[in-house]
């Protein structure tokens, strides 16, 4: 049976205040609070709670057959906690149904897998990977990286942390003839299964929907599912995959987005199509062929690649200053530090010295320019803060050997903890047989 795969990505970056060359030493508080709160509370009542609203009342009105799979980074969770906590009660309440996943990803919604330090790629998902548990009670077994970034060597440190799946995109100059609507594997990783994003119907949703000089305009759910049934019958997964500001927000609830997405579960029905997760998609099938992706590969633009993040001397400037300081920030117990090192990583800051196609429309920058430019000033002030405890005098080697040495202090303690419940229960077990 023919099934379909729905994805939402979440994320909120901490957008930064401006912050100007005398306020390097001065001010130690980076973050613009009234425009991330205003954000926060505008996209929670277009999207994230009408949204959450329609998901419930269709996995109800299908009986429990309708599925999906959201990722959420913690840089957004953190922020609905703060500004609209009535969002993580939706998601809870969500969460409770049974029919929805949550996907590890990156805490910061970051670039940290492209960096050379796979310890803060691992930590970051770690960190997403508890604070999911904490608030919604489950552990992810999916991993789907920061804009679907993806390569052979991401692969590799993904299968590592011990994800037996991942989300990605179904790139054209990755796939040539091949069809995104199979499961595939990774070329190093064989026991790594993939699911590529179906840019097609994905776009359809995300891109098109509103476009009234779309051929195809106005999309109803029948039409749409029609589609997807047409497809052939070997092709058993289709990948939708998408922003979830797609529902409420870039697509209005006058625009019918909502009626259209509601009717969905009825039309598959209809047509013999059901709705799986990623972890059910993952337990069915198996992958057909495996791909090779030598560079990195995201869901942005028509290359399909990092260049909107690395694609300038800015942005390499930027990311290579920030990565020069991780073995620093790794030995910093001080939370605030903690805290300012996952905020600055967002991806989003990056994005916003992209000079492709004039810039962002989402950049609260006037330019990319502008947007570098203030991102340096507080990242100069960063770094004198983490300096101050861990001086340039210290070498990375030397900093290497000392975390070496407390990573290995913290696996023996684990274990001598292991050990000692392990005496605890075997004690608790005589004295119950006595």
């Amino acid at each position: 049976m023919k099934t379909i795969c729905f994805y939402f990505q979440i994320h909120q970056p901490f957008r930064l205040k401006r912050y100007r060359f005398f306020d390097i030493g001065n001010d130690h508080y980076y973050y613009d609070d009234f425009q991330n709160e205003e954000i926060m509370r505008r996209i929670a009542e277009r999207c994230y709670l009408p949204a959450n609203k329609a998901i419930l009342e269709m996995i109800k009105t299908s009986g429990g057959k309708f599925k999906v799979a959201f990722s959420i980074s913690g840089l957004a969770l953190e922020q609905m906690e703060i500004y609209s906590p009535e969002v993580i009660d939706s998601f809870k309440e969500l969460a409770a149904t049974g029919n929805v996943e949550f996907l590890a990803e990156t805490y910061a919604h970051s670039l940290a897998s492209l960096g050379e330090n796979v310890e803060e790629f691992q930590d970051q998902v770690k960190k997403h990977k508890e604070k999911i548990h904490d608030l919604f009670g489950v552990k992810p077994k999916v991993f789907r990286n920061t804009e679907l970034i993806y390569s052979d060597d991401i692969s590799d440190a993904v299968y590592k942390m011990g994800f037996k799946g991942m989300l990605t995109e179904g790139a054209k100059h990755i796939l040539g003839w091949k069809s995104p609507n199979y499961m595939y594997s990774s070329c190093i990783q064989p026991q790594l299964k993939l699911l590529l994003k179906n840019d097609r119907f994905s776009e359809d949703l995300s891109m098109r929907f509103n476009n009234y000089n779309w051929n195809e305009y106005p999309l109803t759910a029948d039409k749409y599912i029609s589609w997807i049934a047409a497809t052939p019958d070997s092709e058993q997964i289709i990948n939708l995959f998408m922003n979830y500001e797609v529902l409420g927000s870039l697509n209005p609830a006058e625009t019918g987005i909502f009626d259209f997405f509601k009717a969905l579960p009825r039309f598959a029905a209809d047509k013999g199509i059901g709705f799986s997760t990623p972890s059910e998609v993952f337990s069915l099938l198996k992958p057909v062929d495996s791909i090779s992706v030598p560079y990195p590969m995201s869901w942005v633009d028509e290359e399909r690649d990092c260049s909107s993040w690395l694609g300038n001397v800015l942005q390499q400037e930027a990311f290579r200053k920030i990565n020069g300081i991780s073995e620093r920030v790794r030995l910093v117990e001080e939370r605030r530090i903690k805290q300012d090192w996952n905020y600055l990583q967002s991806s989003d800051h990056f994005f916003y010295m992209s000079t492709k196609h004039g810039g962002s429309g989402f950049s609260p920058y006037d330019n990319p320019y502008d947007a570098f430019n203030n991102y340096m000033n507080v990242l100069s002030d960063f770094i004198a803060r983490v300096n101050a405890q861990f001086p340039e005098t210290i070498d990375n080697e030397e900093l290497n050997s000392l975390l070496t040495t407390i990573k290995n202090q913290g696996e023996e303690i684990e274990g001598l903890q292991t050990e000692l419940e392990k005496l605890k229960k075997k004690t608790a077990k005589k004295k119950t047989e006595a």
